[in-house]
């Protein structure tokens, strides 16, 4: 749903069928508003009952930043005292010193080896390693430099970027900010729409870069998969060749019409790999990040594969 008021919405849902233990794409939502937004509103609501929906996952923050709701008197962000905010400013200084250090006492080893480390493809068992122990790239330097933002950025951010930024900056070309990409007017009408979802319906929230990262990392996916995603002419067929290989890999099976409209719409695209996200999440086959992104409460969903 990222995006403003006028775009294109698009909702995929996934059912498992146990008697032949399958997957299925069994439903693609299509919401765009002309001059009335409570048409879309009630669209999705009866999507939502109609198929009896019990765990949707949305690409856009479900909790705010620390200064959101704070009502202290604020002694500004070096000195702000809410406990979230303190421990990432404290961690991604002691990343910064520990990086300082070596540079220090060995500089020239420190560029050679940071030359290497550029080109380190991030594996799974970093996240065995906390905090990172792998030298700094210098974009991600430049991340920490930058600082934690307690008005923009929830201590999640901080968590992806120590694990993700580079990636998601050489893929991507952008990096993880939880409202870096969401309007308001869509923050907005989540919140007034989710007023009127069913009380037992569970919400979640995913990353599509993310999901396509973990796609590479488990060998599900290539390099050159991602890279043409963006491409006007190749994208298309860059998303057949994803969605087919997500299809033999995870045991799900799609209708020719909803795969064309997957592989027609970068929306609709992201929505099945969202879908993705909510399978692995049933499943229990995810990445769980610590205590101190507070999981309870973001109900971040970064799939494992």
């Amino acid at each position: 749903m990222k995006g403003g008021r006028k775009d294109n919405f698009y909702f995929c849902l996934l059912d498992h069928f146990e008697e032949s233990n399958r997957w299925f794409l069994k439903s693609v939502l299509q919401v765009q508003d002309d001059d009335e937004v409570k048409d879309g509103d009630d669209a999705i609501r009866s999507w939502i009952d109609k198929f009896e929906i019990r765990n949707l996952v949305i690409d856009f923050p479900l909790t705010r930043p620390a200064c959101y709701d704070c009502e202290l008197e604020c002694p500004g962000i070096s000195k702000c005292p809410v406990p979230e905010v303190e421990y990432v400013r404290n961690q991604a200084q002691d990343i910064l010193d520990k990086d300082m250090e070596l540079l220090e006492k060995h500089p020239k080893g420190y560029e050679r080896d940071r030359n290497i480390d550029d080109l380190f493809d991030y594996s799974r068992d970093i996240f065995d390693k906390w905090p990172v122990e792998h030298l700094l790239s210098r974009s991600f330097k430049r991340r920490l430099k930058k600082g934690f933002l307690p008005y923009w950025n929830r201590p999640l951010d901080f968590w992806i970027w120590c694990f993700y930024h580079d990636q998601l900056l050489k893929l991507f070309k952008t990096t993880f900010d939880s409202f870096g990409n969401t309007s308001l007017m869509v923050v907005s009408r989540f919140s007034y729409m989710k007023r009127h979802f069913p009380k037992n319906l569970s919400m979640h929230e995913a990353n599509v870069n993310l999901i396509l990262i973990e796609l590479i990392r488990s060998k599900v996916l290539l390099v050159k998969n991602i890279v043409n995603l963006s491409d006007l002419e190749l994208g298309v067929e860059a998303r057949l060749d994803i969605i087919k290989k997500i299809e033999s890999k995870l045991n799900i099976f799609i209708y020719d019409h909803d795969l064309d409209i997957l592989v027609k719409n970068p929306r609709a695209f992201d929505s099945f790999l969202l879908a993705i996200a909510g399978q692995r999440k049933l499943l229990d086959q995810l990445i769980n990040p610590p205590e101190w992104t507070d999981p309870l409460k973001t109900s971040f969903i970064l799939p494992a594969f």
